[in-house]
């Protein structure tokens, strides 16, 4: 589900000190996540030789478009073509990767040491000082490399102002949107693959240790620190960790207003975790301590079978929101909607996965890019009662030459939540 919402939630173990403290016997079944062990000691990060053919198949559109250069701010872009860990801020630091021969990087001066720890390909780093401007140091470049009239593309999350100022400092060059990096990310490789399955298995391992220690009465902040707390100990970092207890399950992202967990109520958990710059994003509905009503085992087997409609649409070729459209199709004539109308599904089928928890293309109504092999997405056709409850039921698969591969397989019914 959304990103934002995600970071009211506790994040990291370091955060939870004042609330464990202040609970005794949560604090104690945290600490019982110590006795977990790493899962992820067989990891192979992605390496140089793999950047290097990122940037030779970036290349190789960029001249087929006519695109004379790329310009990528921090973020996963930048991580993906040059391995770069930095962050934004008014001081511009960025890659410009040209369509011919190796990128530089771009920083301020005091930066350099720290831009270049994490450098993971052959590339130049030019830097600017306090007093300078960094667009005339890319232009000054460009212009070297015979670029000051090309067509030069922005990634498609660059700012304004760092658009702006190289156009002003390149008044002849085009600067068009990015057609390329997106089409790159979107389709993961099988190294990419390996990444993202082991994060699927440290949240569902960490599902497995959270869920038989939740009690009456844990508000979902102790939930997400028994989730974080699993998660750390299995070798992942926690991105975030959802939990919507009751009534709230009814809003994808939840409610302000006090929750605890309640024998007979839904408990609604969306969670992932990112092992090597690779993300999970799993959600598990079940009711605490009581046998489901009927109204809940109806619902939840319905978004189980949304599930199963999702992933049977999904094959090579077929337009992403033809997905989309056969769950809606199928909640239809079980009477909900029509469309986004409540109850029902208020939110697309799934989203694109992968650097990013969200990202393009996704399972939405309209969408028309055709399914094709190494695409990653999730698969959430939730089902929201607005007032009553909610059931999202979410795994994500991949796309493979002859269809569609999960990364979690979906719970068995709703007595076996997480298996």
């Amino acid at each position: 589900m959304s990103l934002l919402p995600r970071r009211r939630f506790l994040r990291n173990g370091a955060a939870l000190t004042g609330l464990l403290l202040a609970s005794p016997r949560l604090f104690a079944q945290e600490r019982a996540a110590e006795s977990l062990k790493p899962i992820t000691g067989d990891v192979i990060p992605i390496g140089r030789e793999e950047r290097a053919q990122r940037l030779a198949r970036a290349q190789q559109a960029m001249r087929a478009q006519n695109i004379g250069a790329l310009m990528i701010e921090p973020g996963a872009s930048l991580i993906y073509y040059s391995g770069v860990r930095w962050w934004r801020s008014e001081r511009l630091t960025a890659a410009i990767v040209p369509a011919e021969g190796a990128p530089i990087i771009v920083c301020p001066f005091f930066e350099r040491p720290s831009v270049e720890e994490s450098l993971g390909i052959d590339a130049e780093i030019r830097v600017w000082q306090e007093h300078e401007s960094p667009y005339a140091v890319i232009a000054d470049w460009l212009k070297e490399r015979g670029l000051a009239t090309s067509r030069i593309g922005m990634e498609e999350s660059v700012r304004y102002f760092a658009v702006d100022g190289l156009q002003s400092a390149l008044p002849d060059a085009r600067i068009v949107r990015d057609p390329v990096t997106r089409s790159l990310r979107m389709r993961k490789t099988p190294a990419e693959i390996a990444l993202m399955q082991k994060a699927a298995e440290v949240t569902l391992a960490a599902y497995r240790w959270t869920y038989p220690r939740i009690q009456r009465g844990m508000a979902r902040q102790d939930i997400a620190a028994l989730m974080d707390a699993a998660t750390t100990a299995l070798g992942g970092r926690t991105e975030f960790n959802l939990i919507l207890l009751g009534e709230a399950a009814a809003y994808p992202h939840g409610s302000g207003k006090p929750q605890a967990v309640t024998p007979g109520e839904v408990v609604l958990m969306d969670c992932g975790c990112t092992v090597e710059d690779y993300q999970s994003d799993i959600s598990r509905t079940f009711v605490h301590a009581a046998s489901p009503t009927a109204q809940q085992r109806k619902v939840w087997n319905e978004v189980a079978q949304g599930q199963k409609i999702a992933f049977a649409a999904a094959s090579i070729g077929t337009p992403a929101g033809s997905v989309d459209d056969a769950v809606r199709a199928y909640y239809e004539k079980r009477g909900y909607g029509p469309g986004y109308r409540l109850p029902g599904l208020s939110h697309r089928t799934g989203h694109g996965i992968g650097m990013e928890g969200h990202e393009p293309v996704n399972l939405v109504h309209g969408e028309g890019t055709p399914l094709a092999p190494g695409m990653c997405f999730s698969n959430e056709p939730g089902l929201y009662l607005p007032g009553v409850m909610g059931i999202r039921l979410e795994d994500c698969f991949h796309m493979t030459d002859t269809g569609p591969v999960w990364f979690s397989r979906p719970p068995v019914s709703i007595d076996n939540p997480i298996d």
